[in-house]
């Protein structure tokens, strides 16, 4: 690959890296509350399905 990415490669890029976090903690308290936040995992509010092995393949 060359020394120097270009600029809409970059964006591709970090588009796809800001794409592999699931929700945040604090938006499963506020949907689902205190006690029910220990037995649901983020995925749960987001509609991308997240996986570290499909993920791997990036088409940029």
């Amino acid at each position: 690959m060359s020394r120097v990415k270009s600029s809409s490669k970059k964006k591709r890029l970090a588009k796809a890296n800001r794409l592999t976090n699931w929700a945040p903690v604090w938006t499963i308290l506020k949907v689902f509350g205190a006690g029910q936040a220990k037995k649901t995992h983020p995925s749960q509010l987001t509609d991308r399905k997240r996986n570290w092995r499909r993920g791997r393949k990036l088409k940029v």
